[in-house]
């Protein structure tokens, strides 16, 4: 028997619908793929896609991740049934786990306690404190929602839920990186970070247009993988890399094996011959979107008519996960031009997500617009990661690199940081905690 094609699926309950306007949310856009003015997932397709999703999945841990858009917008009931209905289908030896990606400014206690009862693992929305956070991510009447992301976080830390940040990392908060992660650290206290790049490509004729935000008004632009400008809240592969270094700096003396960075453990993984961000995998893997409306997409960054794979309706997610045309989508990764294949680094990277591969080079095939940032970093950080992997391979932890003594017998130099706490913002909500 064959063992099924390893598939994820991230589900667009609400599809682009949210309840903000963050400028640089390029997904915003894909609200016009379809002309059905709601777009919702309906009752029927929930059932058809928790069915179809289980019924491909392997025994053992099931994992279902919910987006948008911005998913709560969906209600409290569609996910009591979405629970439900995996209780429903799921077979005796399969164990399902939820997660949610949010913008958190919908989450009250009700919330909460949903998806803490139910073991969610939270990911919500924070750009870093208020003055970071609020220069992108705005509400529809375009004041910042700092304040309103907090309360949901607040209300998820007071049910006990599991949560992470995601921090988008892009013109505003780039040269901010230390700032940003002892905010997290020790303003929110949060123990699992990401932080994603911002890169919004724009072909030259389109590029005012995106400037303006996509949600604009005026003549609609659908947002594609394709052209060469990047409008001006786009993270610069210099900044990004330096960011990414400050934030290693912070994490690398006193939080490795307490703060968990993704960046960080995927590079480690690498090591090992495991990376676990796609983006730095040798090929794209079967990670597929799926729509309102059942429609499957080759990835979440590739929402666009080109790579339309099937609907649920019509191909069970092994057949969509096996098509020729996801076969055709994985073969973007392994395209590196030589430059990228002859990197010292190219184990860590592979190249980065082809999405941001548009800058031309002598061979003819495109580089990835962020490779200084990723350069930058793998050489600043390699030296620590290979001490951590050393460590691992001899039946210890890597936080042992946090003793100044074994750091030192193991070749590395541990930076030196700052004993202060005082965090990036104007006046820390009531109940927040400022300390470490």
């Amino acid at each position: 028997m064959t063992s099924p094609l390893p598939f994820s699926v991230v589900v667009k309950p609400t599809g682009a619908a949210c309840n903000l306007d963050c400028q640089y949310c390029f997904f915003l856009s894909k609200e016009l793929l379809y002309s059905a003015r709601s777009q919702m997932m309906g009752e029927d397709t929930l059932e058809e896609y928790v069915r179809a999703h289980l019924r491909a999945s392997p025994d053992g841990e099931v994992t279902m991740l919910w987006q948008g858009g911005e998913p709560a917008l969906r209600g409290l009931p569609f996910f009591r049934a979405a629970v439900e209905a995996c209780e429903r289908h799921r077979r005796p030896a399969q164990r399902v786990r939820h997660c949610l990606q949010t913008n958190g400014t919908l989450i009250d206690d009700e919330w909460a306690r949903f998806l803490a009862d139910n073991g969610f693992l939270v990911g919500v929305s924070i750009d870093g404190p208020a003055p970071l956070h609020d220069a992108y991510r705005l509400n529809r009447g375009g004041r910042g929602t700092h304040s309103m992301v907090l309360r949901g976080w607040e209300a998820l830390e007071r049910a006990g839920a599991d949560v992470n940040v995601l921090c988008a990392v892009h013109a505003a908060n780039q040269d901010h990186g230390a700032e940003v992660y002892r905010y997290f650290r020790d303003g929110l206290g949060a123990r699992f970070l990401q932080f994603i790049p911002i890169v919004e490509r724009v072909p030259a004729a389109a590029l005012a247009q995106a400037e303006a935000g996509w949600r604009s008004g005026g003549a609609a632009l659908l947002y594609r993988q394709e052209g060469d400008r990047v409008t001006s809240r786009s993270a610069s592969p210099a900044s990004y890399g330096a960011f990414l270094c400050e934030v290693f700096d912070q994490w690398l003396p006193r939080d490795v094996g307490g703060v968990f960075v993704q960046d960080f453990d995927s590079a480690l993984s690498a090591l090992f011959g495991a990376p676990t961000v796609c983006a730095h995998a040798p090929r794209c893997g079967a990670n597929m979107a799926m729509e309102f409306n059942g429609d499957v997409y080759a990835c979440d960054h590739w929402v666009e008519p080109d790579w339309l794979i099937g609907n649920i309706a019509d191909s069970s997610f092994a057949e969509l996960a096996s098509s020729p045309r996801m076969r055709e989508f994985a073969e973007k990764k392994p395209d590196l031009d030589p430059g990228c294949r002859s990197c010292p680094h190219l184990p860590l990277c592979w190249g980065g997500c082809p999405k941001d591969r548009f800058v031309p080079t002598a061979s003819g095939v495109r580089r990835n617009y962020l490779c200084e940032g990723y350069r930058a970093f793998y050489s600043h950080a390699s030296p620590a990661l290979a001490a951590m992997a050393r460590l691992l391979r001899s039946g210890r932890p890597a936080s042992d690199i946090t003793d100044p003594r074994t750091a030192a017998l193991l070749g590395v130099a541990l930076p030196a940081v700052e004993d202060d706490t005082r965090l990036l913002v104007e006046a820390p909500p009531t109940g927040l905690p400022t300390g470490a």
